[in-house]
């Protein structure tokens, strides 16, 4: 049950990095002028969709969109690998723990039996000397 609210705990920390960035699709800044009316001429419209190089728009903006996801994944693919090492970490802390406790209740329970056959000892010490 901890391992599971511990996971969930981390999953919602790393989906609130990634969505606190803002929405990565902004739409375009169109020049409503260029949808008035049927009557606008073809060199108009052209015009106002094409940039100084050529290319459209909003080429630029979802080049620059899909860069900025594929920065947001490489971020998010390092921290998955920052939390696969600290689970490793903790895991093998565990695991020692875990052996160390079995070994420490062998030992306790060693020195208890020890103790109830001192305690059957005297006992018996006790009832020759009666």
């Amino acid at each position: 049950m901890k391992r599971l609210v511990l996971a969930l705990g981390l999953c919602f920390a790393i989906h609130g990095a990634v969505f606190a960035d803002g929405n990565a699709f902004t739409p375009l800044d169109f020049n409503d002028t260029a949808y008035g009316s049927a009557t606008t001429s073809s060199t108009k419209s052209t015009a106002s969709y094409s940039s100084t190089n050529g290319d459209a728009i909003g080429n630029g903006n979802i080049q620059n969109a899909i860069l900025q996801l594929d920065n947001a994944q490489v971020d998010i693919r390092n921290d998955l690998l920052n939390c696969k090492t600290k689970y490793a970490d903790v895991d093998a802390q565990y695991k020692l723990i875990k052996t160390e406790r079995k070994a420490l209740k062998k030992q306790v329970n060693a020195i208890e039996k020890r103790i109830k056959e001192i305690d059957k000892a005297k006992e018996k010490i006790r009832k020759n000397m009666l």
